[in-house]
């Protein structure tokens, strides 16, 4: 009886637990069978979505920027790869930790020159946490980088040793000789100089690659999801010649320096084409410091004073208002017009009208406008209007300014406004859109748009090469461009500019001098000037010269601030052509090329001389240069493809070479 009591229990209490469990079953079933009807009316896309935005992301993977190269294919501006270094210590087992902890930590001792016991307290701590992107180092170089990655338990990879590499791009300037201003930035809302001005080839497209998050501040690239690389950017040469930009850049900080002014830019064009072979900008930060910081040449516009007086008198030479036989009294060098005084520096007496641009004569000037447009001057300025002076220059640099020109329309025009404008006030230019005109006139009356491109490359390939744009086909007629230049190189020989005159180099040019800011209370501020081209029987060069507030106590006349820049750059640039000219002014480095070693693998870098390296194998050449104390740059592997600086150029102990290779 007693043992069917026993069973009869057990008996009920394994079917109470099987009800219990039936229940349970039933409750889980109606559980998920609600879920399954909840999702049916859920979108799924936005449960997918609101846990991908949460955890994962969609990172940009920046494109490597294009080089920007001088004319001769010297590197103005390179992208440098750069390496961090992030650690995942969940992926590393303890054995694996155990036996390179030790070895590790005296390596990254050793490179970085921190105890052992700064890196083994560090990551004891971070594989306590189990943190899967821990940053050890940033902004590493590529001989770092292969150094660090191949140390005790780095030399495992990602998955077994948790080392991780990010690799990012840095913009360098590859040159001393164009400062920075000059070559500009891109940082997207705000863009200069030539790296604004070409961004839309040197940017390439940027890639795409998923990141996971690992806590509330750090993300982590997963490598397995496919990954969408970038597209590099396209190589741009530019039309800037970087020996005829060095010489530039000396002849004008000298005179700076000499006179200790306050800024001052260079144009230097090529007279048949308009490319810019240099464009110098310097500005004072400190007594006897200038930097190329900001882009006078092309954003600043000021009062051109006396070089603005041949766009004056060309207009009256192609009316033919005046030849070479007109002449004006200029009287004792004062008069006034419509109550406007205009003054003359110097003389006076009857000058005919190549004495009235070498002697930079206001009175002549003024006379000869008033004279001839003082009841019409809208004929005058439709010159102007024909020579583009109203129009913003339409070039690829940003930033360039608008010019001024006070006209009848103007509220603040009156009649002597016109003897104003005549020698360069009441008006207001850039010295691009300056240099450009007298280009034209070099050019023989055709005005060509100033170039800053040569061609868009990428691997070997062209993708853009620019042409010569006419401006204004036929400026004047052709006796007023022969008056005119005959005129400009009297202005040099006999005239204002006479103190560069040499027999030797014929050049053609005015001088400028100009009082600004003269409303102001206070000392007077002046801005000296240059313009001419060279040689003026047959031009090949264009130039522009300003210096601003050189110190008046020297003195601040163009003939002895800016025309003697005028006159170096002129004589060291000339070389080139055939004609012969004075010794002293064909002082330049040369290189026995000869001497240099070309043969593979070794490579010889005879006092201080970079060696041809192009065609060679990286891998063989780069150590040896390395050994020899110089840093290297490059990317890409395989042969070197291009090279800066190149053959023959001098090398500074500390010097950078910078190394592009290609399979």
């Amino acid at each position: 009886m007693q043992k069917n009591n026993e069973y009869d229990f057990k008996r009920k209490r394994t079917l109470r637990w099987g009800y219990f469990f039936a229940f349970v079953a039933f409750v889980v079933f109606v559980i998920f069978l609600g879920q399954i009807i909840v999702l049916q009316n859920t979108n799924v896309e936005e449960i997918k979505q609101d846990y991908i935005s949460k955890n994962y992301r969609e990172a940009t993977l920046k494109a490597a920027r294009g080089n920007l190269y001088a004319s001769d294919g010297s590197i103005l501006a390179t992208t440098v790869m750069r390496y961090d270094i992030f650690l995942d210590f969940k992926v590393i087992r303890d054995s694996a930790y155990t036996n390179n902890i030790g070895p590790l930590t005296d390596s990254l001792s050793l490179m970085f020159g921190k105890p052992r016991t700064y890196f083994r307290q560090k990551f004891d701590a971070q594989r306590e946490k189990g943190n899967q992107y821990f940053s050890l180092v940033k902004g590493l170089d590529f001989d770092e980088y292969d150094r660090i990655r191949k140390f005790p338990l780095f030399n495992k990879g990602k998955n077994r040793g948790g080392f991780i590499v990010d690799r990012k791009y840095r913009r360098e300037l590859a040159t001393s000789e164009i400062g920075a201003g000059t070559i500009g930035m891109d940082r997207g809302e705000y863009s200069s100089g030539l790296e604004g001005a070409f961004s839309k080839y040197l940017s390439g497209k940027d890639g795409k690659r998923l990141e996971q998050r690992i806590n509330s501040a750090q993300w982590k690239p997963i490598d397995y999801w496919k990954v969408h690389e970038p597209i590099d950017g396209q190589d741009v040469y530019t039309t800037l010649d970087l020996r005829i930009q060095d010489i530039a850049n000396s002849a004008l900080e000298k005179q700076l320096i000499e006179f200790n002014a306050d800024h001052g830019s260079v144009i230097v064009m090529e007279v048949k084409t308009g490319k810019v072979r240099a464009m110098v900008n310097l500005r004072r930060t400190e007594p006897g410091v200038y930097v190329d910081t900001y882009n006078y040449a092309l954003k600043d516009a000021s009062e051109p004073g006396s070089t603005f007086k041949t766009v004056s008198l060309l207009a009256a030479m192609d009316d033919g208002f005046i030849d070479d036989q007109t002449t004006v009294d200029v009287g004792n060098g004062s008069w006034v017009y419509a109550g406007q005084p205009v003054s003359d520096d110097h003389g006076g007496g009857v000058y005919d009208i190549s004495e009235v641009l070498a002697k930079s004569s206001n009175v002549g000037s003024a006379k000869l406008i008033t004279k001839f447009y003082g009841d019409k001057p809208e004929v005058f300025f439709d010159h102007l209007r024909r020579w583009k002076l109203f129009d913003k220059m339409d070039i690829e640099l940003p930033g360039i300014t608008r010019p001024f020109i006070q006209t009848p329309e103007s509220e603040r025009w009156s009649k002597g406004a016109l003897a104003s404008i005549s020698f360069g006030y009441a008006v207001r230019f850039n010295i691009l859109q300056l240099a450009t005109f007298y280009n034209g006139i070099a050019n023989g009356g055709q005005m060509v748009k100033p170039l800053f491109i040569d061609k868009v490359m990428k691997d070997g390939h062209v993708f853009y090469e620019a042409k010569p744009t006419v401006m204004v086909n036929k400026m004047a007629s052709p006796k007023a461009i022969r008056m005119m230049t005959d005129a400009l190189i009297k202005a040099v020989e006999k005239g204002t500019a006479r103190s560069i005159f040499t027999p030797n180099l014929k050049m053609a040019g005015k001088t400028g001098t100009t009082r600004f800011e003269y409303w102001k209370p206070g000392p007077n501020k002046y801005q000296a000037s240059f313009a001419g081209f060279y040689p003026a029987d047959n031009p090949k060069y264009t130039c522009f010269i300003m210096v601003n507030q050189p110190d008046r106590s020297k003195s601040y006349y163009g003939s002895t601030v800016a025309a003697p820049i005028f006159k170096e750059i002129a004589g060291k640039t000339f070389l080139k052509t055939p004609q012969n000219i004075e010794k002293e002014l064909l002082v330049d480095k040369k290189v026995d090329l000869s001497k240099l070693t070309r043969a593979e693998p070794k490579v010889a870098v005879n006092s201080g001389v970079m060696p041809q390296v192009v065609g060679l194998i990286g891998k063989n050449v780069i150590p040896q240069l390395e050994n020899l104390g110089y840093r290297v740059d490059y990317k890409g592997v395989g042969r070197i493809k291009e090279q800066f600086p190149l053959e023959g150029r001098l090398l500074n102990k500390d010097q950078r070479i910078y190394l592009t290779l290609q399979n």
